[in-house]
């Protein structure tokens, strides 16, 4: 049975949340979030190419690189130097999966790619969500930025998108699950949400059981307050 959540958290919260803004001197945007003990810092920049792929097309890219510090773990977390890990490619192209979905690249000023950098510095579970939350407040920050250089009328991101875990642990549904709480989930799920509250992706597994559709049900309703509450937190963030 599992006991208590750290500092006495309720089921259905989440950790203290918290987005910083304009944390880096030479990103176009940038956002230090922290979902409790996980931080992760979000640098956007802005270059005036593309892909051999994308030319010709007049359409801007976005894209995302993740990785986590040496010292953002427990035991060192050796850099990639010779090659990305599995695990930091998928969580990557999650997250620009996550931008493009509300981004109209079609409105980013022609070819440019703008490229979201989501650095761990100290990993507690959860880090592909907080990487997404703070990644759009990132974007947002830069693509101002372009507007307000001339370079485009209106900002590309067209609506918001966050992202939280939440799993079953000893036989209870839990919100933004920490380190300790993941490790121990009979079921995991990592959803990622729009704000007119579509689904952009769900990875959910049964980690040491499986799930009924009501089981489902229960975990996205659940992880739907909490984008929700994560949303609210963008948006208040942005009118400082």
């Amino acid at each position: 049975m599992f006991g208590t959540r750290t500092n006495n958290r309720k089921d259905r919260a989440l950790r203290p949340v918290t987005l910083e803004r304009n944390v880096m001197k030479n990103a176009a945007g940038s956002c230090l979030v922290k979902f409790g003990d996980t931080h992760v810092l979000c640098s956007a920049t802005i270059e005036e190419r593309v892909g051999a792929w994308r030319k010709g097309s007049g359409m801007g890219w976005l894209t995302a690189e993740y990785a986590m510090l040496p010292a953002s773990t427990t035991k060192r977390t050796p850099r990639e130097t010779k090659g990305r890990k599995g695990r930091s490619q998928e969580i990557e192209r999650l997250i620009g999966r996550s931008l493009r979905n509300v981004c109209d690249m079609s409105a980013m000023g022609g070819e440019i790619t703008m490229t979201i950098d989501c650095d761990v510095l100290q990993a507690d579970g959860g880090t592909r969500t907080a990487a997404i939350t703070g990644a759009w407040v990132a974007a947002h920050d830069a693509f101002e930025m372009w507007r307000m250089s001339g370079k485009i009328k209106t900002n590309p991101l067209f609506g918001q998108v966050a992202a939280v875990s939440v799993g079953l642990v000893g036989g209870r549904l839990l919100l933004d699950l920490d380190y300790r709480e993941d490790s121990q989930a009979e079921i995991d799920m990592n959803v990622v949400m729009n704000a007119k509250g579509e689904f952009v992706e769900v990875q959910g597994t049964g980690e040491q059981v499986s799930f009924s559709r009501d089981r489902l049900n229960e975990m996205l309703d659940m992880a739907q307050d909490g984008i929700g509450e994560l949303l609210r937190l963008q948006r208040e963030v942005l009118e400082k």
